[in-house]
């Protein structure tokens, strides 16, 4: 079976280097927060092209805790996609606001920024794009309208490490970055992990107290906050893993590009990747009507693959109640009915890349013969 991630692969060639460096925590005596954990800091927002950046437990913590930062809460209202990764939405609920949504556009999948202004109200604080599969959103123009109402813009960046937008990296360009280190992304943690970046010291500063209860300094309580703080181990671990995430990156992308050739002229119309960006490929998506058929085409010949995502938050009564209807926003519903992701991770073998792409070829041309 090609696995969809093969993170024993990723393990295997870091292998010492990651039982050093956890046995250099275990010796030292530091596990919650710690040195490790500091220096990861400084090396990730310095890779972010970011002056700042506060490590916490977990993605959905780093979305929590910038909008806290940026003063969302109840009665608020955060504009984002529906066709995204439930906690994007559930980040903004845990504040008390309410999400917003603007549809996506059809080449990227990204945050429709022509729908942003339309969407505006009063009780609208901030606008939270999410950086989907690996590529940024058009953040120019998501920018522009932030600016011009005095809204915050908080990144999404849980799937784009080291993506870039016009030179310049995901996590930079808003008020704040927010990346997940789950263990299947570009950068994973061995266990959970997030982080988020800022320029800004003041938003630095109330991020760091907000993960750790709320303190100004021990026991002194200044803010209402949550025990968010990032394992030292994980720290440690990140950091083995930061020094690859260049060569993971540019080998995701050579696969990409070799998948993109084999596939050619077959209609599988992906999101684009367009030539003012870096994508990074977390994920390798085509899209096709009978993504069903083809995904138990390939379990059936060894090849395991995946639906980003099946169900629209919007649609999600759990999240979003009665607020909203099928119909919607017909382009994230579309693609949430199409989508199919592939094998894509910098260990996977080229040949193995041929043989993928070999079977949707199969399985394309043989239903077009139907």
């Amino acid at each position: 079976m090609i696995p969809l991630v093969d993170l024993k692969a990723q393990y295997q060639s870091l292998r010492d280097e990651l039982a050093a460096a956890a046995l250099r925590v275990l010796e030292s005596g530091y596990y919650a927060l710690g040195p490790e954990v500091e220096a990861f800091e400084g090396e990730f927002a310095s890779y972010c092209e970011s002056s700042g950046a506060v490590a916490v437990n977990s993605g959905t913590s780093a979305l929590h805790l910038a909008l806290l930062a940026a003063g969302v809460g109840p009665g608020d209202e955060v504009i984002t996609v529906p066709f995204t990764f439930v906690a994007t939405v559930a980040a903004i609920q845990y504040t008390g606001a309410r999400a917003v949504f603007a549809d996506v556009e059809p080449r990227t999948l990204t945050m429709n920024a022509s729908e942003l202004k339309g969407l505006i109200t009063s009780r609208t604080k901030a606008i939270l794009p999410v950086h989907l599969y690996g590529q940024m959103a058009e953040m120019d123009a998501i920018l522009e309208v932030a600016r011009a109402h005095g809204l915050t813009v908080i990144e999404d960046a849980a799937q784009a490490h080291g993506a870039e937008y016009k030179g310049r990296r995901a996590g930079s360009m808003g008020d704040f970055g927010c990346f997940s280190f789950y263990p299947s992304k570009n950068l994973g943690a061995c266990g959970e992990g997030g982080i988020v970046v800022s320029s800004n010291p003041e938003h630095i500063r109330v991020l760091r107290m907000l993960r750790d209860w709320g303190q100004e300094s021990k026991y002194r309580h200044v803010l209402r906050g949550f025990n968010y703080r990032m394992d030292n181990l994980q720290g440690a671990l990140l950091r083995v893993k930061l020094r690859r995430l260049e060569q993971w990156t540019e080998l995701r992308r050579a696969h990409a590009a070799s998948y993109d050739a084999q596939l050619a002229g077959l209609g599988l119309v992906g999101p684009e990747a367009l030539p003012d960006r870096r994508h990074v490929y977390h994920l390798y998506a085509i899209r096709l009507r009978n993504r069903d058929r083809l995904r138990e085409y390939l379990r059936d010949r060894g090849v395991q693959s995946e639906v980003h995502y099946p169900i629209p938050v919007h649609r999600m009564e759990v999240w979003c109640g009665q607020d909203y209807a099928a119909g919607d926003f017909p382009v994230a519903e579309q693609a949430a009915t199409e989508v199919l992701s592939l094998p894509l991770y910098a260990e996977l073998r080229p040949e193995s890349v041929n043989q993928i792409a070999r079977l949707v070829r199969e399985f394309v041309l043989g239903e077009g013969e139907r």
